[in-house]
């Protein structure tokens, strides 16, 4: 059973940083592609960014592109979303997101 265990979140001032993890559990995690996505309060689920099993491919959003870096640690299971320069648009629940499975999100809050 696929498991994901997101935490790093938390409340931060304007510009300031976090970084998010991401452990899964329940498959093996270096075969498959991860995602970040987030919720904003009273919006839908939005892409941020994603990765290939390997750790060599990524992509963004572009508002989120410059700022955030996805990485992962296929040896412990865990995907990572470096976020800089945060911004009160980035306020959002994040989620990790392997194929439309998603953990329970960790909530990011920056304030101005």
């Amino acid at each position: 059973q696929v498991h994901l265990v997101e935490s790093g979140g938390g409340l931060v001032q304007l510009g300031g940083s976090l970084r998010l993890s991401c452990v899964a559990s329940g498959f093996t995690f270096s075969n498959y592609g991860m995602s970040w996505v987030r919720q904003a309060p009273g919006k839908g689920l939005e892409y941020v960014a994603d990765i290939n099993n390997y750790g060599t491919m990524t992509g963004y959003e572009a508002p989120v592109e410059g700022r955030f870096v996805i990485s992962r640690d296929n040896a412990k299971s865990t995907l990572y979303l470096e976020m800089k320069n945060l911004q009160p648009e980035d306020t959002a629940v994040y989620f990790c997101d392997r194929g439309g499975v998603r953990g329970q999100g960790t909530q990011v809050t920056v304030s101005s």
